[in-house]
């Protein structure tokens, strides 16, 4: 008999990575034949479920103070709302996404009280980092993941701010290993580098299991579909314009190379960027595409390009991009390095090194890639049919 599975995210609605992995989620697990329900915050952007009127209320963190701290605490409104879609709905699995601050560990608590088997899939790295991203100052911070948790006060890590970094501070504390090891079953880290940040702040090795992100199907038939298009002589990035994509050292560098580079999206460097590099004939800004442009973007590409100086997780452009066939350049942080295996589906450089990122951008643009291969190869370790095999024996608790 197949579990019931209740899908556990702050927004759902496609907001970022961790909201499109949880939605996948609860779509693959439904065409799969599992009962299946979600709960979420109250939000006007949510894609509306007949569960909505159970989602928590609304908290407006920067209109109170003291409502967010209460979130934050896992005391007053989310104990009454979750129990009331525990209650309702029975689950035999409760099946975490991002849920701090616009909701609470205090979930995890209360599923497992209620008899449910708890699963969390960690989409970044607020288990082990206060401040989510281990990284401080632009470098990379371990102080915290093996460390007293002080250091985000001391340090003033989230946005600068003693306030906040003190409130990151109680939470931490709150919600220390200990505690959210025991009410949690399985702890699905979707890079090794993931696992292996767990691993020194000391979470049981026997609770953490490897699984890589999936793509929707029908975006993973769009992007496959095109693989053995016909390549343009570009380079593209498609993504956020911030400072921790790197996209400094990306256009810097593609400004000295003769290859095009096509760059899609928007965010609060644009203006700067498109300033600074909208003259140069080798670089094309084209904005915010939707997802058909995406797709045509992508797969005729030569390669793609992520530069991160930030440890992304496991990061879904890039495996769009390898699910196109289309090869990625891409930085050594987090879990990046680990979806390319060296000059056969991409190239690795190092992360804030122009000089470096020059030379494997102009490689890749020269060097023949095998495109079907690496669709194929791609469509195998990031297709539905994996995740589902995985997620089902971590369900099942017959995970390795």
């Amino acid at each position: 008999m197949k579990q019931k599975v209740l899908i556990v995210n702050k927004f759902y609605y496609p907001r970022g990575g961790d909201c499109i992995v949880a939605m996948n989620t609860e779509k693959l697990l439904r065409a799969r034949g599992h009962e299946t329900a979600v709960f979420a915050m109250d939000f006007p952007d949510n894609i509306e479920t007949p569960w909505t009127a159970y989602y928590a209320p609304r908290v407006d963190f920067g209109a109170s103070k003291v409502a967010a701290a209460k979130r934050l605490m896992g005391v007053g409104d989310i104990r009454q709302s979750f129990g009331r879609i525990l209650d309702e709905f029975c689950p035999d699995v409760v099946h975490l996404n991002n849920i701090h601050s616009y909701l609470s560990p205090v979930v995890a608590e209360l599923a497992r009280r209620h008899g449910a088997r708890v699963v969390w899939t960690l989409h970044d790295y607020k288990l082990v980092c206060p401040a989510y991203t281990c990284m401080r100052d632009g470098h990379r911070c371990d102080s915290c993941v093996t460390g007293p948790k002080w250091g985000v006060v001391r340090n003033r890590c989230l946005k600068g701010s003693l306030v906040a970094s003190a409130l990151a501070w109680l939470e931490a504390v709150r919600w220390n290993r200990r505690r959210l090891e025991k009410s949690t079953d399985a702890f699905i880290c979707p890079s090794e580098f993931m696992r292996s940040a767990m691993l020194k702040a000391g979470f049981d090795a026997a609770k953490l299991h490897v699984v890589n992100n999936f793509l929707d199907p029908a975006k993973a038939s769009a992007l496959q579909a095109q693989a053995t298009a016909q390549r343009g002589g570009y380079g593209c990035y498609i993504g956020r314009l911030s400072e921790e994509k790197g996209v400094r050292t990306m256009l810097e560098a593609a400004s000295q190379l003769p290859c095009e580079l096509k760059v899609a999206g928007d965010g609060p460097l644009a203006d700067e960027l498109r300033t600074r590099y909208g003259a140069s004939p080798n670089i094309t800004f084209l904005g915010h595409l939707d997802a058909a442009g995406v797709v045509r973007l992508c797969s005729q590409a030569r390669f793609s390009v992520l530069a991160s100086e930030c440890c992304e997780n496991n990061p879904l452009g890039v495996i769009e991009s390898l699910c196109a066939g289309t090869p990625a350049v891409v930085s050594d942080m987090g879990g990046i390095p680990e979806l390319v295996t060296e000059g056969v589906n991409g190239l690795v450089f190092k992360a804030g090194d122009t000089a470096d990122l020059v030379r494997v951008m102009g490689e890749a643009a020269t060097r023949d890639w095998d495109n079907a291969a690496i669709a194929a190869d791609a469509a195998r370790r990031f297709g539905q049919d994996a995740h589902y095999k995985a997620l089902a024996a971590i369900y099942s608790n017959s995970a390795n």
